[in-house]
């Protein structure tokens, strides 16, 4: 079986939030995902090779992005914002526990860690994203070209909600 191939991710419109910023972010999410099994090879040393090289760009991307989401949820009042927070801190303390043990001289397959990571994030911005997704759309407008945009006046007037 081609892994590589049956692994690989499409962008579709069902992942989109409308916030152009936090779907850029979604969809880089997902060609490093597509990169990382594109380096499945079956051959442990090219493999590790691979990994001790990209892992760090992965896990500073993944920071990035979940900063820049609770931001948002914070500057929106999500009230759902410490349960978010709290699982994006929860998946980046597991990721930091593999590549320990990776650094440590564990094996660690390429192909699992990746699988995981698409597992996740998928299933993350399907179900908990989704969350403050729809909570976004009851206090954003929209503007001419029909994209979503959360204004600093659509924020002000949550926070005196």
């Amino acid at each position: 079986m081609d892994y590589k191939k049956s692994e690989l991710i499409t962008w579709s419109n069902t992942f989109s939030c409308g916030i152009k910023l936090i779907d850029d972010q979604h969809k880089e999410l997902v060609t490093m995902v597509n990169e990382m099994f594109m380096h499945v090879t079956g051959s442990e040393e090219n493999e590790h090779a691979y990994l001790t090289g990209i892992i760090q760009q992965v896990i500073a991307y993944i920071k990035i992005h979940f900063s820049t989401e609770e931001k948002i949820m914070k500057a929106a009042n999500y009230e759902g914002y410490v349960k978010h927070k709290h699982i994006h801190d929860s998946f980046i303390l597991e990721i930091l526990e593999t590549i320990d043990e990776f650094n440590s001289g564990k094996h660690i397959s390429l192909y699992t860690f990746t699988k995981y990571l698409k597992d996740w994030i998928f299933s993350h911005i399907a179900v908990m994203d989704k969350q403050y997704f729809e909570y976004f759309k009851q206090i954003i407008s929209r503007k001419d070209n029909g994209k979503l945009n959360i204004s600093q006046n659509d924020l002000m007037s949550v926070r005196s909600a």
